[in-house]
């Protein structure tokens, strides 16, 4: 009997809960860029106004009994953006570690899928338990390698709007695309990505939680790509 997957049944929102660390992760510049303004364009002032805001976030979080690594990385690079702008005394730079990590994600997705394992995969996998056998289902492996460039282009819009606008110095700007380009395009790569999964995945095929391993006369785990 053939098996088919219920789309309804997963997504990779649920799996990964991905919009509400990204919900999280626009309250640092967001207060950053309206402390800046209030204060008269004081960089000390948004930067602790930022690293306070990101504190009770993150507290809040952790009460709630979130996964305190997610939480402190995601405080760390407030603090490290607010070093950073005091350091140079450019406003603009607070927003550089995050131009930094966004290319540097890219680079990491792109050649993640060219070496076939791709992130995609490797996060949902660890979430799943699998560990690596998803890799050893073609079809899987393919489905993970073309939602994973979904990523990528995540990142590289990311890059493509910062860039000239923190040459630039555009504070407000930076404030505001950062918003615009966190949660609600987290919310689009990961609907994006799932459909590219769905769509790949051919009919009868068990879903991601079941992955199907190819065997050959070599052994168990042998992929025939």
């Amino acid at each position: 009997m053939t098996q088919r997957r219920d789309p309804a049944a997963e997504s990779l929102s649920r799996l990964l809960g991905g919009r509400r660390a990204a919900v999280d992760a626009t309250v640092g510049p967001m207060v950053f860029g309206a402390a800046y303004f209030a204060t008269g364009k004081s960089i000390g002032w948004a930067c602790v106004a930022a690293v306070v805001a990101s504190l009770l976030i993150a507290a809040w979080r952790l009460s709630r009994g979130d996964k305190p690594r997610a939480v402190l990385l995601g405080l760390l690079g407030v603090v490290v953006g607010a070093l950073i702008a005091l350091y140079t005394g450019q406003p603009e730079n607070f927003f550089a570690i995050r131009l930094a990590t966004n290319a540097a994600s890219a680079l990491a997705w792109a050649v993640s899928i060219v070496v076939r394992w791709p992130l995609l995969g490797v996060i949902v996998g660890t979430v799943l338990g699998q560990k690596g056998s998803w890799r050893h289902d073609p079809e899987l492996l393919r489905a993970y390698s073309r939602g994973s460039w979904v990523w990528v282009m995540q990142y590289v819009v990311r890059v493509a709007v910062w860039v000239p606008l923190w040459w630039a110095g555009q504070v407000g700007a930076l404030s505001v695309s950062t918003i615009v380009l966190t949660w609600p395009l987290v919310a689009a790569c990961l609907a994006v990505s799932w459909w590219v999964i769905q769509k790949t995945l051919p009919d009868g095929h068990p879903g991601i939680r079941h992955p199907r391993v190819v065997e050959s006369s070599a052994g168990p785990f042998v992929t025939n790509t």
